[in-house]
């Protein structure tokens, strides 16, 4: 295995130039289709890897998706670089404003900070006035609330009957 020459293709440049230069090369006005910039990369370089289609797919794929090409119908195309950026879906995040850093510096010495929860009693407090009850108005002699149960007596009766 020493003895034998390991044969290297010739280096190829990185797929991405490749696709740049066949787009470039091109010049189509909608933008090129895989299957001409394909075959226009087969035309240019030659030897190219036997899964060249995979890789062709694979880096058009992220290419797009990392925004160096734009997808338009089918055809993939240089984006226009005076286009602004595509916004992302949803409402925006707040922008943090660390412009007047002064700002902050009193409010956060107002008072010390507070635990969460409700604050325990204090000990050293004087014990609060009892309310006084107000006087019943008009007491109808019923208790409040839903009335009791009465309980069927049918289980003795049924006893006694047998």
């Amino acid at each position: 295995m020493a003895t034998e020459e390991v044969s290297k293709p010739p280096s190829l440049p990185p797929y991405p130039e490749m696709i740049f230069a066949a787009i470039d090369a091109l010049k189509e006005k909608e933008g090129s289709n895989k299957s001409s910039i394909s075959q226009y990369i087969e035309s240019t370089y030659g030897d190219l890897p036997a899964g060249h289609a995979n890789l062709l797919s694979d880096n058009l794929n992220k290419m797009k998706e990392a925004g160096e090409l734009a997808m338009v119908k089918n055809n993939y195309l240089r984006p226009d670089p005076s286009a602004p950026p595509k916004r992302g879906r949803g409402r925006p995040p707040k922008a943090k404003d660390t412009s007047s850093p002064e700002a902050a510096a009193p409010a956060a010495s107002a008072g010390p900070t507070r635990g969460r929860g409700r604050p325990r009693k204090d000990p050293n407090a004087p014990p609060a006035a009892k309310k006084a009850k107000p006087a019943a108005a008009s007491k109808t002699g019923r208790p409040r609330g839903r009335p009791r149960k009465v309980k069927p007596q049918l289980a003795q009766n049924a006893v006694e009957a047998s």
